[in-house]
């Protein structure tokens, strides 16, 4: 009878054993084991500012608005600092939305704010190119965009035909922006003719190019134009260059006729090309194993897909805490026109990065362009330690075995 109470007074002393070895057994799951987590599209966080219009030509003395949206790129949502980093001297510069001074906007997370910004020149400020620095900053600092906006003012000379009793007056004949913009131009037809009159509108301008004619603050498009007996109406022209026209210098004249009136403007657009690039691998993977607090190596190329050079191209990564992530090179100085470079990353998890999946982030921006491609980094435990776990579940099983053998003989 004492054999048997003894027996099992040594069985209750084993329990703590058996859920060690569960323990084990758990662990040795999570460490050969992997979780599949979302992908998500967005880097964790990334902001940029931009301008409709990156270059204006404008009368001396006269401001200028130009609107400029914030956008919020990232996963999160932000408070973005709004900075006039550089103006000219003798000009006066802002950003506003209807009456108000803005310095700061809230941005949700894949949404953008529109503002303007507005430059004044001072009394007596001079012909010239003048250029204005706009710059957008997170509030912790961490994330900053930049663009710069040209002004060129001109003597106040308005581009204007008066034949046969028709005034057409522009303030702005000459745009500047990318390939892939849409230009608007604003036009004053002034009829000097004793009779409401139709005025027939038509356009001559490079070749592929769509050139629409709209009543000024609205999205119709028209053909013609009903004035009255010495009256007056603004219109506007909306251009679309053709996506592959090179940058440069283009011509348009718009022309209104009627059979008593006629008369004619002389317009013009300045290309800068388009600023596009490109991200990815050579495979297409999107997907990497690493150790913990082992670096491992990433392969990837950056494309200039657009018309125009990039300058300065770096890069950026949105990592989780205390990981690193190091590029080679650190930078591109320049990146022509479909050209490619080849760029290594290496990603290093921190020493206590728990097994499972990581999103990275990384984002090459350009002086005038943004790209961004989010891996997957799957973190693995060292198989070491499973076969450690294994060899101390076999050494307490044997133990256990022989245990039982000398209770038996007892």
């Amino acid at each position: 009878m004492r054999g048997k109470q003894r027996g099992f007074s040594i069985l209750l002393g084993l329990v703590p054993i058996f859920i060690l070895m569960a323990c084990l057994l758990t662990m040795g799951t999570v460490a050969f084991g992997e979780e599949e987590t979302e992908k998500k599209d967005l880097p964790p966080r990334g902001i940029s500012i931009a301008p409709d219009y990156t270059g204006v030509v404008a009368d001396v003395g006269d401001g200028v608005s130009i609107d400029v949206k914030v956008y919020n790129k990232g996963r999160q949502d932000e408070n973005i600092k709004l900075i006039m980093a550089s103006i000219p001297e003798g000009w006066d510069a802002w950003i506003k939305t209807y009456n108000y001074k803005v310095t700061g906007v809230h941005v949700p997370s894949d949404d953008f704010k529109s503002l303007t910004l507005r430059a004044e020149p001072d009394e007596g400020t001079g012909p010239g190119v003048y250029t204005f620095r706009l710059e957008a900053q997170t509030d912790d600092g961490r994330l900053t965009s930049s663009v710069d906006v040209t002004i060129k003012t001109v003597e106040k000379v308005k581009e204007e035909k008066k034949v046969e009793g028709l005034e057409i007056t522009t303030s702005y004949p000459v745009l500047q922006g990318p390939t892939d913009a849409k230009f608007e131009f604003s036009i004053d037809v002034k009829s000097k003719v004793d009779k409401d009159s139709i005025f027939n509108l038509s356009a001559q301008g490079p070749e592929n190019w769509d050139i629409n004619f709209k009543p000024a603050y609205e999205t119709k498009y028209i053909s013609s134009l009903r004035i009255k007996s010495n009256g007056s109406q603004t219109m506007a022209v909306e251009v679309k260059p053709y996506p592959f026209a090179e940058p440069g210098e283009y011509k348009l004249k718009v022309k209104v006729d009627s059979p008593v009136a006629h008369g004619e403007v002389d317009l013009e657009i300045i290309l800068t090309g388009t600023y596009k690039m490109e991200i990815g691998t050579a495979d297409g993977r999107l997907s990497l194993n690493a150790m913990q607090g082992k670096a491992a190596n990433l392969s990837f190329y950056v494309k200039n897909s657009g018309s125009a050079a990039q300058s300065n191209v770096r890069f950026l990564s949105f990592k989780p805490e205390n990981w690193k992530v190091e590029f080679n090179p650190e930078k591109i100085t320049e990146l022509t026109p479909g050209a490619l470079k080849q760029v290594e990353a290496t990603i290093t998890p921190a020493d206590q990065a728990l097994v499972g999946d990581y999103s990275v982030g990384i984002s090459v921006e350009g002086e005038k362009g943004t790209k961004n491609m989010e891996m997957r980094v799957t973190v693995k435990a060292s198989t070491l330690w499973g076969w450690i776990g294994i060899l101390i579940i076999v050494i307490v099983i044997l133990g256990l075995v022989v245990m039982f053998i000398k209770l038996g003989r007892r």
